[in-house]
């Protein structure tokens, strides 16, 4: 990637968590309502830290800092890079001020663009792609943030009225995809980006299966709830009964009851639930009880990829009935960025897809995305599978 590509795509990821912003009041950019949900500030700054800390303290010399606290401040998980912030007090921080965070932003970028312009880029231009990546995932969790933070206002504010949550699917289309027994390949292959968690391409045997076509819709979701899915412990895994009980889970995220009908928040506002629209914002203990409710089950991580390319995809992240686990072959990187997914890999369950909510670029067959199973907020879904 020659320098004048490299810097205008900078410049465009860059701007584009701005545009995410932009619809925001100074009082929403540090609300963090539970520890999954980090403030919009703290999106800003920290994906603006990664490139002072991984790319411009190490690789350019006339770089100055722009506050020495920053560096404590905006560093997320990274134990090589010492203290930080403990998570649940990213909230706390009413300083440094929105507009500081925007000047710091400012600052780096013009530093960025010098080293851009340098004999330097094209070596560091791998090193660059990785923290407009990290942008671009941040800009996934910035909306996602946005919409619990707003969500779980009493007021239920738009964050857009126009904003369009089109997860409309073509319902008439309802064959399954019948896979044969056999071995198949997975995992990353070809040129462009791709994770370290995508990487050792190997071989897997899957038993003959037939996979759905269509998401499960709200409509089938209320059937389920109907009949007493919520109520009935016997079809969910026993931390999902607790997490039920304990929680006095009874239906989605974002799901409300009004004067007998059913609304759901979305980044538009209070919305009535379309009962064609695909079910959005369950757990992976939701979707797991639904599978059982249904008579199936979710698919594996590598049973979704091996028919990514038999059906469309992108609407939700789809939840799997797989464990993120490395693959086989995987290796941490050396320092820093090799904290970047490995360390993740126990207690998560996988999903495969994007959302309306991931950037252009990040969608791609072999993306393992992961998250613990009482974990809703991001635009989850799910279909179904069952064995031959």
């Amino acid at each position: 990637m020659n320098s004048e590509h490299l810097k205008a795509r900078y410049s465009s990821i860059r701007a584009k968590s701005l545009d995410l912003v932009r619809p925001l009041k100074a009082e929403d950019y540090v609300v963090q309502p539970i520890v999954d949900i980090s403030p919009p500030k703290w999106h800003l700054g920290h994906t603006t830290w990664f490139f002072e800390t991984f790319i411009l303290l190490p690789h350019l010399s006339s770089y100055q800092v722009f506050y020495e606290q920053y560096l404590f401040v905006f560093n997320s998980y990274y134990e090589t890079l010492g203290a930080r912030v403990i998570r649940t007090d990213r909230g706390n921080l009413s300083r440094p001020t929105v507009e500081e965070v925007m000047n710091y932003r400012h600052h780096v970028d013009q530093f960025m663009m010098e080293l851009m312009a340098s004999s330097q880029a094209e070596k560091l231009s791998q090193l660059i792609e990785l923290g407009l990546q990290h942008e671009q995932q941040h800009q996934e969790l910035l909306l996602t943030d946005i919409k619990y933070i707003l969500g779980h206002n009493p007021l239920f504010p738009a964050y857009d009225p126009s904003f369009k949550e089109n997860l409309q699917h073509d319902a008439s289309t309802k064959e399954s995809i019948n896979l044969k027994e056999g071995l198949y390949w997975i995992g990353f292959e070809g040129d462009g980006f791709s994770f370290d968690n995508e990487h050792g391409r190997h071989q897997v045997y899957l038993a003959s299966a037939q996979l759905d076509q269509q998401y499960v819709t709200c409509g089938e979701w209320l059937a389920f709830m109907e009949s007493g899915g919520y109520r009935s412990f016997k079809f969910w895994l026993s931390e999902g009964w607790d997490w039920v009980k304990s929680n006095g889970v009874h239906a989605p995220l974002y799901w409300h009851q009004i004067e007998g009908e059913w609304w759901r928040y979305t980044l538009a506002g209070l919305q009535k639930v379309e009962t064609q629209e695909p079910v959005c914002h369950i757990s992976y203990y939701e979707a797991d009880a639904f599978a059982r409710w249904s008579g199936k089950r979710l698919p594996t991580e590598a049973e979704w990829e091996v028919c990514a390319g038999q059906r469309p995809w992108g609407a939700l992240w789809e939840w799997t009935g797989s464990a993120y686990l490395p693959y086989p072959y995987f290796k941490l990187a050396e320092g820093a960025i090799g904290e970047y997914n490995g360390k993740f890999m126990v207690n998560q369950m996988v999903l495969r897809g994007s959302s309306i909510a991931t950037p252009l670029g990040q969608s791609r067959p072999s993306y393992r995305n992961f998250f613990h199973a009482p974990l809703r907020w991001q635009f989850t879904g799910l279909r179904l599978a069952n064995y031959l």
